[in-house]
């Protein structure tokens, strides 16, 4: 592995307060001191362009094992270092589901080859059902990062509360899709919007229910939860309330959150349906809101690929967008080039935040830690779907102009995606 120096760039690492231009050296795989750079190193003048530790993703799917028509781990993860993301957490609802020490192994070591660390979520129940508890021990020995049933809602509330003491007891997260399957089902966000398209609704207390139960388990047993996908208002209100009575409640959003609403659903185009589905306006300016006050910890991705094939009925096709090449960009458009928060913010929200929650060795550019960094310009850029580098291309942004984008990104000390 070739030793890296990358000089004159814009240096932003929130962790260690550092927003200047400056030097990165990276040695054998991980940051070293700048001055120990010697000729041998391979020399990248990136002046102009700013650097910051690459992004932690902590919600992605990679469809692999049994659905690597949609996308596979080698794939999700050369779309990842396109998008700057070199951590991920892969979600357990693949084909088998991650409900077993075999599954977890399969994924950890097909992912040692790919162009990002892969961390991989284990199942709260067995295939997702919620009728029979996973060995969690023995997952956790096999390797595991995490725990969700997500893609569904645990409905046993009883495995909720044993795999939220567990997780507790082991110092992995448990990330919780908030759904009321009884209330859940429809389509589109309930409302205007559905009643135009005269599609069956999904209510907000679907998610809003599913919220409230898991903030009261938290409280009542005093262990952490992670809040997946917010998308309401009430959900973000109740987040903000607990976090104020002490409730050890973390939460994420996704870009398309921010930026889009159910009025995108009027072209009757299925890359705009994702569960939770587009919301209001007034839920979307909720959203940003609870980013900018601290309420929402995370801009995750919820990359969700599917076929062109499944996606070309708007009625019968699944949920569900890609979106690690463009969340950064799509973040920074609506948030940083709209004022609204800082990039050393922005990058805390999308790098520190989620790998502290991870409790992994990322989301800073430390002397010593692995050497995962992007480096991005400013520019304006519009998305063209068919250049996407995974290989399903239903993102709710294409032909949006966005600004900023990843120029080059660096994996373990190496480069895995380079544009400049």
């Amino acid at each position: 592995m070739k030793d890296i120096l990358i000089k004159n760039v814009h240096i932003i690492d929130p962790e260690n307060s550092v927003n200047k231009v400056g030097d990165i050296f990276i040695k054998d795989g991980v940051f070293a001191a700048a001055e120990l750079a010697d000729e041998s190193a391979q020399v990248i003048d990136a002046e102009g362009l700013t650097a910051a530790p690459g992004l932690v993703d902590l919600h992605v799917h990679l469809r692999d094992p049994g659905q690597t028509n949609k996308e596979d781990i080698i794939t999700g993860c050369r779309a990842a270092a396109a998008g700057g993301v070199t951590s991920l957490l892969a979600m357990p609802n693949t084909d088998p589901a991650v409900d077993d020490p075999e599954t977890v192994k399969y994924i950890l070591n097909k992912a040692k080859n790919a162009d990002a660390h892969v961390y991989v979520v284990g199942a709260i129940t067995k295939g997702l059902k919620s009728h029979e508890p996973t060995d969690i021990d023995l997952l956790y020995r096999a390797g595991i990062s995490a725990l969700s049933d997500d893609g569904r809602p645990v409905e046993n509330t009883e495995m909720m509360v044993h795999a939220m003491k567990k997780a507790a007891e082991l110092g992995i997260p448990v990330t919780a899709h908030c759904e009321d399957p009884y209330l859940a089902g429809g389509k589109v966000n309930e409302g205007e919007i559905s009643e135009r398209l005269d599609i069956k609704g999904m209510p907000r207390a679907a998610e809003d229910a599913g919220t409230a139960r898991e903030i009261a388990l938290a409280a009542a047993y005093d262990v952490p939860v992670h809040i997946c996908h917010v998308s309401t208002y009430t959900s973000a209100n109740m987040i903000k309330c607990a976090k104020q009575y002490g409730v050890k409640v973390t939460a994420e959003t996704a870009p398309h959150y921010i930026m889009l609403t159910e009025n995108e659903l009027l072209k009757r185009d299925a890359d705009y349906r994702m569960n939770p589905p587009l919301r209001t306006e007034r839920d979307r300016l909720a959203m940003i809101e609870a980013l900018c006050d601290g309420t929402i910890d995370v801009i995750a991705t919820d990359h969700a690929p599917h076929t062109p094939e499944e996606k070309s009925d708007f009625i019968s096709a699944p949920n569900g967008s890609i979106g690690m090449e463009t969340s950064f960009a799509a973040a920074y458009t609506v948030l940083v080039k709209g004022g609204l928060m800082s990039e050393e913010e922005l990058i805390r929200k999308m790098s520190c935040n989620p790998a502290r929650i991870l409790s992994i060795k990322a989301g800073s550019i430390t002397v010593g830690n692995p050497a995962d960094l992007m480096l991005y310009s400013r520019e304006d850029w519009t998305v063209d779907a068919e250049r996407l580098h995974g290989k399903s291309k239903n993102t709710p942004f294409k032909g949006l102009t966005l600004s900023a984008r990843v120029k080059l990104t660096v994996c373990g000390g190496k480069i895995v995606y380079n544009e400049l």
